[in-house]
């Protein structure tokens, strides 16, 4: 069993992913009042003290505890890191993202060297955006100083304002968004925060003083409990629970190689950078923005630069890169200013037009290299670099895949749009579209969205904001086995999302789109281009296709018509069937995120 600590924004994030295993897990908050949405969490309200602690976690056989209250809720954290230092229970933090310390900010560690400070300034009108729950220990200052405190409109916290006896004249409510206008208002001599980070709209409290040149004072968040491990993030969180509760999640995730190859090209370049230091761990960034970690298996010099190892996971989807050794050498040179990405030994070559890639250049996809770019200009903002990935298994692998068909020669291609690898293609996956279906109905959602992966849903959860998280789902290539999931479920609405790779496989009937099984048809496409009227031109460009995205901007706005249309209406014969008793929409994406045709046809003008 696992216990999570929250309260806040990060805590709402960790009932969300530990709802999609589909097992209990329990809430603790200090009060009753926030509202949560969980399905399988069990809420327990109330302080804990050591002792009460203590035997709630021996009682309850918890494994595994989750920290993710308020960065500045002390007195917890210290409880929290005692009680399981005794009992030998590891913690995850789900730490929030804190902005960087430029100087700009004049940083207390305490509210008392916070008041010296402000007498020495000095301060005759203070606006304190620090909570209720500091109103008691800058008494000292409020009582001597025209003060404002910006609080939550919630009778809680009007008490604990009562009890400290601050004037409710002074008392601001808080408004989302209203910083410049209460600025504005109070015109103080110096205003007051916490460092609470990017969820806690640090930057957004700050910014009016900062423009105004008016001192900001920063209460220092307070050390965490050393044996802490810290996570940023949703992906680093599953991750965390698979390493530290196994069996908790019934399908483990992976890293795309593009991720791996992030990884061992941030060891290389830290080598480099470091006197040859060798990483176990690198640091990278997901598309997402979310910094995780991947291991390192290997940092050594090369003649011009140096290069590491990282090892392939796909967690439980059974990927043919799964386990394979990818290397990344960096070099630094002075023959070019950018980043040049070169093909080593497994990594494929592009010869076709279509994949968005330079012809000849190595099969590294956009996002694999923005990846890289990224942790590379983060630690060497400007001068040439060179890498070079290499997969000693690539060409063999690259046998057991489609590359060959794409032109793609010499081995495989770094892949992966969100640097994640969710496992589509076993039963437990499945299994866990059903939980998530689950979770949707039971908040009350009468609408899912389906779609392939991180890339559509993205697009999706842009265009229909009003709908809650939970009701966005991934189908991955299993769209028959999702839908006739859905019509057991007896899901009202059912919008599906589709980008035009996989629309294509659809239109003709197979509901299984993965790449492994089934490629593009071009002769199904003449057909479909036939039936729709286009031009002779149409029928010449899908002779030269490469990939099926290529129709998007190759094609006449009146052929572009009449195939997406006819696209779209053979996707609905064919899935609609499936899903009898449920209202079926299908949205064609295009690779701007754009809502480009649907069925019914006239779906957009009637929401």
């Amino acid at each position: 069993m696992i216990l999570i600590f929250g309260g806040t924004t990060e805590g709402r994030i960790v009932c969300g992913v530990l709802d999609e295993s589909g097992k209990d897990y329990y809430y603790s908050t200090k009060g009753a009042f926030q509202e949560l949405e969980m399905v399988h969490g069990k809420r327990v309200s109330g302080a804990m003290t050591h002792e009460v602690m203590r035997q709630f976690i021996t009682e309850q056989e918890i494994q595994l505890v989750i920290d993710a209250a308020h960065p500045f809720a002390a007195v917890l954290h210290k409880t929290i890191g005692e009680v399981t230092a005794e009992l030998g229970i590891p913690v995850i933090r789900y730490e929030r993202r804190y902005s960087e310390r430029t100087g700009q900010v004049i940083e207390c560690a305490s509210y008392e060297e916070m008041i010296a400070k402000l007498e020495t300034q000095p301060c005759h009108r203070l606006l304190a955006l620090t909570g209720v729950n500091t109103i008691a220990p800058l008494k000292p200052f409020w009582s001597r100083h025209e003060s404002y405190f910006r609080i939550l409109d919630r009778e809680d916290s009007r008490e604990k304002a009562e009890a400290a006896g601050f004037p409710f004249d002074h008392i601001v409510y808080f408004q989302p968004g209203e910083d410049q206008e209460l600025f504005d208002r109070i015109q103080p001599d110096a205003v007051i925060t916490k460092e609470s980070g990017e969820s806690g709209f640090f930057d957004e409290k700050i910014a009016p003083a900062l423009a105004a040149g008016v001192p900001v004072y920063m209460i220092t968040r307070p050390a965490l409990p050393e044996h802490y491990q810290y996570v940023y993030g949703p992906v680093g969180l599953r991750k965390a629970v698979q390493r530290l509760a196994p069996d908790f999640f019934p399908l483990k995730t992976g890293f795309t190689t593009g991720s791996t190859a992030t990884a061992a090209t941030m060891a290389a370049l830290h080598a480099l950078l470091h006197d040859g230091e060798a990483l176990e761990q690198a640091t990278i960034i997901l598309p997402s923005g979310e910094e995780v970690e991947l291991p390192v298996e290997l940092v050594e010099p090369t003649e011009h630069g140096y290069r590491a190892r990282a090892r392939k996971y796909s967690g439980d989807d059974p990927d043919v890169t799964h386990l394979a050794e990818i290397y990344s050498e960096v070099v630094l040179t002075e023959e070019h200013s950018g980043i040049r990405f070169l093909q080593g030994e497994g990594v494929g070559r592009v010869t076709l037009p279509g994949l968005g890639l330079e012809i000849g250049g190595p099969a590294i996809n956009r996002v694999p290299r923005s990846m890289m770019e990224a942790v590379v200009r983060r630690a060497y903002p400007e001068g040439g670099v060179d890498i070079t990935i290499s997969i000693p298994a690539g060409r063999e692998l690259a046998g057991k895949t489609f590359n060959p068909r794409l032109g793609i020669l010499d081995g495989i291609s770094i892949v992966g749009t969100s640097g994640v690898v969710k496992p589509f293609s076993s039963e437990a996956f499945i299994a866990s579209i059903v939980r998530q279906v689950d979770v949707a109905l039971a908040l009350g959602a009468d609408t899912v969205v389906i779609n392939s992966g991180a890339k559509s849903e993205k697009y999706l959860k842009g265009a229909f904001p009003e709908l809650p998280f939970q009701s966005f789902i991934q189908y991955g290539n299993f769209i028959g086995e999702t839908l006739e999931k859905l019509s057991t479920l007896s899901v009202p609405k059912v919008y599906m999302g589709i980008m035009l790779g996989k629309a294509v496989k659809l239109a003709e009937g197979n509901m299984d789109t993965h790449s492994r099984k089934v490629v593009m048809n071009k002769e199904f496409i003449h057909r479909m281009a036939t039936e729709a009227g286009c031009s002779e031109a149409a029928h010449s460009l899908i002779d030269g296709l490469t990939l099926a995205r290529e129709l998007w901007n190759g094609l006449s706005p009146e052929d572009l018509d009449r195939l997406m249309l006819r696209i779209v209406d053979a996707c609905y014969e064919a899935s609609s069937r499936l899903v009898p008793d449920s209202e079926l929409s299908l949205l064609l994406i295009d690779d701007e995120g754009n809502i480009r045709y649907t069925y019914p046809h006239d779906f957009l003008s009637q929401r």
